[in-house]
């Protein structure tokens, strides 16, 4: 292990109350829609696309309807996230401290351009040398993880993430994955688990 990329969605912090607030002001106020998303409804969808997830919210829009849509709600998200930060999870920057002086650390996540870069106005930018998105690249996150390693030379990275489909693209970006069990999902076998964010300290793969 020379190396640590974490997701953010359910790994670093818990955005889906601010979000389900932000996206059903949003339709409501600004599209007239009658939906109501839930922090529990969102659990159930981070960590996918956000064309996966806006083809789930709005299933009888037009393709590119869904997309307009889901990008207006992205917007409200992260105009609500730099008002109030959502919640970290527990110790979370007390590990990142501690990990940042003996790992580089980076974040992939299938979040839309501009969301690694509102997580991190949380204070914990200092601690990431560098970050890629399905926004930004297109990609699926299997091949931003290889794609991230492969840009900074990383030789034996491994991924912590919460969900099934991170695991997946652990699998196919032949990385250890270690699973945060705190977090949205369940992955019945990982390389590795942690319970809290301060077990990482004590992983070595």
């Amino acid at each position: 292990m020379d190396s640590i990329i974490f997701d953010v969605d359910g790994t670093l912090w818990d955005s889906t109350e601010s979000v389900a607030q932000s996206w059903t002001a949003y339709l409501r106020e600004k599209e007239h829609m009658d939906i109501t998303l839930t922090s529990a409804r969102l659990m159930t969808l981070f960590g996918q696309t956000l064309s996966d997830i806006a083809r789930q919210i709005f299933p009888d829009c037009s393709e590119a309807e869904q997309l307009r849509l889901i990008d207006g709600c992205c917007q409200a998200e992260h105009e609500a996230l730099l008002k109030k930060c959502a919640p970290l999870y527990e110790d979370l920057e007390k590990m990142l401290q501690i990990m940042y002086k003996k790992y580089p650390l980076y974040i992939v996540s299938n979040s839309q351009s501009g969301y690694i870069e509102v997580f991190q106005t949380s204070g914990l930018e200092k601690y990431f040398k560098g970050h890629l998105c399905n926004g930004d690249t297109g990609l699926d996150k299997g091949s931003n993880i290889r794609k991230l390693a492969d840009t900074y030379d990383l030789k034996s990275p491994v991924y912590v993430g919460d969900t099934f489909g991170d695991y997946q693209a652990c699998q196919k970006a032949n990385v250890p994955f270690i699973f945060a069990e705190y977090g949205f999902g369940e992955v019945p076998k990982p390389d590795a688990r942690i319970c809290k964010p301060m077990d990482l300290i004590n992983i070595s793969l």
